[in-house]
């Protein structure tokens, strides 16, 4: 796997002069002419990417998943994320910005640790945030002004231009927020999905399978976990994890009311290996330990 390790190296690969910042940059794509090179057959760097697309087109592969290229297309990748990208299907017309900066550039900053409660850097390419004029324009504005503070390398330049890509975080959580309630009849479907899988999962004999992951759940819905856990948020205000544990502590609850077995019994038969863990998360989430909750309903 080849790695880039710095923005001039980037900048070479797309044909461009060199940065005038060394850890931050905003790439014309109309400027760019991607030069022939192995490394797009398989690289990871060592800086975020923020892509907005404007009448780009092409074919990138991100993990297992494949992206066309369209207008008014914003998409994150974070460093050290395996990417391919097919050459020889970019438009040399497109047009669109790239907003590179190094990891090294957030240090010592508050956004070093914020950036990653935005889950959007681990989405696939087909969940990208699709914008309208009106965003794409707000966007295009924070571009513009991050390039022009890349000519000015001096104490406040790192704060400002932080500052700006904070706030073009924002706007980006804001618009995903938009694009998760505007598309609701494909999220019913998912919705409807997962609370089918759900309910499959647990119909099964859950100790052969042991204690569902969000990352198993993701992968059965065909979604990055990160999108699914944002998508069932925004539409229930509970994210992937709390609705796996709503529905195991149900079914605890039900093994608890209805049958003889032993509290280890039933961890077992739900998936874990040590009753203690099932216990400890039985009394978090009832604030019952599970033998209090089966005396309570029996007495009741």
């Amino acid at each position: 796997m080849n790695t880039i390790q710095s923005l001039s190296a980037f900048h070479r690969l797309l044909s461009l002069p060199e940065p005038k910042h060394p850890l931050v940059s905003v790439i014309d794509l109309s400027d760019a002419v991607f030069a022939e090179n192995d490394v797009w057959k398989g690289f990871v760097n060592r800086f975020y990417c923020i892509a907005l697309k404007r009448e780009a087109t092409g074919k990138m592969r991100y993990g297992q998943q494949h992206y066309d290229y369209d207008k008014g297309v914003l998409s994150f990748t974070a460093p050290n994320q395996i990417q391919y990208l097919d050459i020889y299907s970019m438009d040399c017309h497109g047009k669109g910005y790239l907003l590179v900066f190094h990891e090294d550039f957030l240090l010592k900053h508050p956004l070093a640790q914020a950036i990653s409660d935005y889950g959007f850097f681990s989405y696939t390419v087909n969940e990208a945030l699709h914008l309208s004029e009106d965003e794409e324009n707000d966007l295009v504005e924070i571009f513009y002004k991050i390039d022009k503070e890349c000519s000015h390398i001096d104490r406040h330049t790192q704060e400002i231009i932080l500052s700006q890509i904070d706030l073009l975080l924002k706007y980006s959580t804001r618009f995903y927020e938009r694009q998760f309630i505007t598309r609701k009849s494909g999220n019913h479907d998912i919705l409807t999905k997962f609370e089918q899988y759900l309910n499959d999962y647990y119909r099964e004999d859950i100790c052969q399978q042991g204690i569902l992951t969000v990352q198993h759940a993701a992968e059965a819905m065909n979604l990055s976990p990160n999108y699914l856990s944002d998508l069932l948020r925004i539409h229930t205000g509970k994210n992937t994890q709390q609705h796996i544990h709503e529905k195991l502590i149900a079914k605890a609850k039900e093994k608890l009311s209805a049958t003889q077995l032993s509290v280890s019994e039933i961890a077992y038969a739900l998936g874990f290996e040590h009753s203690q863990s099932f216990s400890t998360l039985f009394r978090k989430k009832t604030n019952m330990a599970p033998l209090e909750f089966r005396t309570k309903f029996r007495f009741n």
